[in-house]
């Protein structure tokens, strides 16, 4: 299978030599866009419109019928892991994501399985293979999974938390009990992943949103030697073409170096680390992605450009660079915003 037409994306990954930097805004597909709001309310919920495979591929293209954006990301959800485990994922009105059954007992976690993604997640593999057809190899199409630790967050909590008390406490008091989570979650991310490689992802990203908020001693043993497995364990290559992996921890500014040393092709990174700064520190080893702050997008559009391009500039020349946010894209941003972004950081790069 031939590289997308727009392969600068999956060449900056690589650090091979790009004609721009590529650009790529996580969470793309959603909330601000009116199209995604209508897809949505005609899905029912949101829910619906993740394992419905049309509408994951409807929405997974509305951005880049707006922006000129180098790389589509799957519309989905990381918690579609520990739904397909059977813990009962549902969304409470303006709560977020919910369990209905979190893992509190010992039993549970003694007979907590990986699903078979091909099976339990059939609707995702679905949609990888509608949204590749779709785009018609115009630009590449990533593929996702939250960590086994930020999954064990909700797994643990049944939600979302400030604090992380629950599953923090289990790590101290429990710790095996927090392991046998990790183990069965990295099968079960590094058999996902997998399988969105062969229904046709050209690259993975590992969204550890949460391992910002473990100590440097628990993030290394409870996120990162996980995450290191499933690099390990994923596949390089696919159809003849070399397949990379970004890892994303939010908070994780202070071990990039050890990041970079777990085998991963790229390191996302939040808005409160300078790019420049961890270019010097992680050197030729990895790609950087990142890393404005999403707030930015609520200013001017000239204020946006000026980020955008003092982002570049910091990189400095070269290759290696995938420019992103440092987080998702907020619901309230101005939808016009983006493309000022979007064009001031091909427009800089080109002439850098």
């Amino acid at each position: 299978m031939a590289r997308p037409r727009n392969d600068n994306f999956l060449r900056a990954l690589l650090r091979e030599p790009v004609d721009y930097t590529p650009v790529w805004l996580m969470r793309q597909a959603g909330r601000y866009l009116p199209e995604y709001c209508e897809t949505r309310r005609r899905a029912g919920n949101f829910l619906n419109l993740c394992k419905s495979p049309s509408m994951a591929c409807e929405v997974t293209l509305q951005p880049l019928a707006r922006y000129s954006l180098d790389a589509a990301i799957l519309f989905s959800d990381i918690l579609t892991v520990p739904d397909a485990m059977g813990l009962g994922l549902y969304f409470a009105e303006g709560e977020g994501p919910k369990f209905e059954r979190p893992l509190r007992e010992e039993w549970e976690i003694r007979d907590l399985e990986a699903p078979d993604p091909n099976v339990h997640l059939r609707y995702v593999m679905d949609a990888v293979v509608e949204i590749r057809r779709a785009l018609d190899n115009s630009v590449p199409l990533i593929g996702f999974s939250g960590s086994p630790f930020t999954l064990a967050c909700y797994m643990v909590e049944g939600g979302g938390s400030d604090d992380f008390r629950t599953v923090k406490t289990m790590l101290y008091n429990r710790p095996d009990l927090l392991h046998r989570i990790l183990e069965v979650n990295t099968t079960a991310v590094t058999d996902y992943l997998n399988a969105q490689i062969e229904s046709g992802a050209q690259a993975v990203q590992i969204f550890d949103t949460w391992g910002g908020s473990l100590s440097a001693a628990a993030y290394q043993e409870f996120s990162l030697a996980y995450m290191e497995k499933i690099v390990a364990g994923l596949k390089k290559t696919h159809d003849g073409e070399r397949i990379p992996c970004i890892v994303f921890t939010k908070g994780g500014g202070q071990w990039l170096e050890s990041i970079a040393a777990i085998g991963c092709d790229a390191i996302g990174l939040d808005w409160t680390t300078d790019i420049g700064e961890a270019r010097r520190r992680v050197g030729d080893k990895v790609a950087l992605q990142g890393n404005m702050d999403p707030v930015a997008l609520f200013a001017s559009p000239e204020a946006i450009a000026k980020e955008g391009r003092r982002i570049v500039d910091s990189f400095g020349g070269g290759t290696g660079h995938v420019f992103n946010l440092g987080h998702g894209i907020s619901q309230f941003t101005p939808p016009d915003h983006v493309t000022a972004l979007v064009d001031a950081v091909h427009e800089r790069s080109r002439r850098s």
